[in-house]
């Protein structure tokens, strides 16, 4: 599976933005899809997680009621909307999937097999 996320930007703070993640190569369909975001020097961070297909989402606390995952299957694409953005969402935007991950391992990029490049969302204050 070639992943690749895309939608980023530099937006103010309040600002929305939709990131997208497409895969090229496979099928995003049974796949448990994660976002996770890192900004430089600190470490990689889970976002956001549609669980094999929308049977369970998670969020991180420090998004949830803000942003949102979602599927759109015909299009082999997941999004993640972002709203009410705030400077502490500034990073770098990742992507990832697989199909054998169990529901404990959402959270943790080491259990995440496929990686797209990311994209950079900055938020100004």
């Amino acid at each position: 599976v070639q992943l690749q996320a895309f939608g980023g930007g530099l937006v103010q703070t309040g600002d929305s933005l939709r990131l997208s993640c497409t895969a090229s190569e496979g099928t995003l369909g049974r796949a448990t899809v994660g976002w996770f975001r890192q900004d430089p020097g600190k470490e990689r961070e889970f976002v956001a997680a549609d669980f094999r297909r929308g049977s369970s989402i998670f969020y991180a606390d420090s998004v949830k009621g803000r942003f949102t995952i979602s599927r759109d299957n015909a299009k082999n694409t997941v999004y993640l909307q972002m709203n009410s953005l705030k400077p502490e969402d500034t990073a770098v935007y990742y992507c990832a999937a697989d199909e054998n991950l169990i529901l404990s391992s959402i959270w943790y990029e080491g259990a995440y097999d496929y990686w797209g490049h990311g994209t950079q969302v900055t938020v100004s204050s």
